[in-house]
């Protein structure tokens, strides 16, 4: 199966495009809520380590549903195709509503089980926030599974568009409501829900409008069809539980972060907020491989696989290095105008130039293949190698440095590396031996 280059610009640029525009209208959100005092922040802060755990979860499930949905397509089988995505939308319908009403129900037993002991004020404000939050889990889920379906048939425009657009409705809700109507968390919560939403009804409408491949005429018409849904899960299932073990690893070195000084946190947080800037676009570029792999498997082309992988996890590197080498420019301002004091600054500095030195090369052959690899059906094999080197190296090196030798936030960092360097070559292994190219999902 071939795809041209200009294919392949249509089909990525749109995906770097959202994930940048994504975490910039995050940060921008983020610095937002500050103005609403420290209670709101510690209270947003908490909540969305939940909320980030449980979005994850819906989008292992559109990527299960869009690597199945690309290797129908790739097979010119449009009519499973369709069904596949039928089986999406209700599964994850399904699930986002059970979601949402066990965190409705059990809200305040879950923030005391994870954060122990809060400031009653704080806990107030997190149980208004994880509420409304919660109530828009069927909106982002839906809007997860559909802009998946859109990219497995080779359209990442629209949802790029309409992501744009719920970013903006986002930003400008916590500018009405905390700024103007001073709303504080229930403000920056209400803007949340009501741009998912919007996400949500807008793509539905495009997917049942839309003249392409994939569509859904009706979706009161949709009956379960478990075989399709056990498909989607033996896909979802194992990406949901490798999301989900990642957050909890840096759940896990976060508390060992807690325990250095304010400086050496505030650095930290400052250089985790830029490394995570810096592969957005690399990341894009891996949510397009999944699409073009997808097909390639459909079509029975494993050779075009294999070519494809190579080709775009060497845009990925590019693209990588390119922003390796602004965020290491930008560090110096950053600091300046965040007007952070002189130690943590300098630290900031240190780590951010000595990180984005070593990441273009250690991270892409860490992360980017493994879309490639998922997309063809290894989803247990990357599942069990990232949870295996966030333990064993990421968790267990940053732990150890910290607590047991008393190094600063570099500890982090070495143990971060070295998760990538060994994962790096793990998954250049695998993709060499060709054993991913031997599962059947269809």
């Amino acid at each position: 199966m071939t795809f041209t280059n200009k294919q392949l610009f249509t089909l990525i640029i749109p995906l770097m495009v959202e994930t940048i525009l994504n975490s910039l209208m995050g940060t921008a959100d983020a610095i937002m809520v500050t103005t609403a005092g420290n209670e709101a922040i510690s209270a947003v802060s908490l909540v969305d380590s939940i909320n980030v755990l449980v979005v994850n979860v819906f989008a292992a499930m559109a990527t299960g549903g869009a690597i199945l949905t690309s290797q129908f397509l790739g097979r010119q089988d449009y009519k499973n195709a369709c069904h596949t995505a039928k089986q999406l939308i209700l599964s994850i319908t399904f699930i986002s509503v059970l979601g949402t009403l066990f965190c409705l129900a059990f809200r305040k037993p879950m923030l005391r089980i994870l954060f122990g002991s809060l400031d009653p004020v704080i806990m107030e404000n997190c149980l208004v926030y994880f509420f409304i939050t919660a109530l828009s889990f069927p909106f982002i889920a839906l809007y997860n599974g559909s802009a998946a379906i859109f990219r497995s048939d080779k359209n990442s425009r629209l949802p790029m568009t309409i992501s744009t657009i719920s970013n903006i409705i986002n930003v400008a809700g916590n500018a009405i409501l905390i700024f103007v109507f001073k709303m504080g968390v229930m403000g920056a919560a209400l803007s949340t829900l009501l741009s998912r939403i919007f996400s949500a009804v807008t793509i539905l409408i495009f997917l049942r409008t839309t003249k392409q491949q994939i569509q859904i005429k009706s979706y009161l018409s949709i009956r379960p069809d478990f075989k399709a849904i056990s498909k989607i899960f033996r896909i979802g299932i194992p990406t949901g539980i490798e999301n989900g073990m990642f957050q909890f690893g840096k759940l896990a070195i976060q508390s060992s972060v807690s325990l250095l000084t304010a400086s050496q946190i505030a650095a930290n947080a400052m250089v985790a907020s830029l490394e995570s800037f810096s592969c957005q676009a690399a990341i894009g570029i891996g949510l397009g491989i999944m699409t073009v792999i997808g097909q390639c498997i459909g079509a029975g082309d494993s050779e075009g696989a294999v070519k494809y992988i190579k080709k775009l996890t060497f845009w990925a590197f590019l693209a990588l290095f390119i922003s390796s080498v602004i965020v290491s420019g930008i560090v110096f301002p950053v600091t300046y105008f965040s007007k952070m004091e002189q130690t943590a600054a300098q630290l900031t500095i240190f780590l951010t130039i000595a990180v984005h030195i070593v990441k273009p090369f250690a991270w892409c052959w860490s992360f980017i293949p493994a879309y490639g690899l998922r997309a063809a059906g290894d989803v247990k094999f990357c599942m069990s190698v990232s949870i295996v080197t966030m333990f064993t190296l990421r968790v267990a090196i940053a732990v150890v440095l910290i607590r047991m030798f008393g190094f600063g936030p570099e500890a982090v960092w070495i143990a971060m590396a070295t998760d990538w360097s060994v994962r790096s070559i793990i998954f250049a292994i695998r993709f060499r031996t060709r054993k991913w190219l031997r599962h059947q999902l269809l």
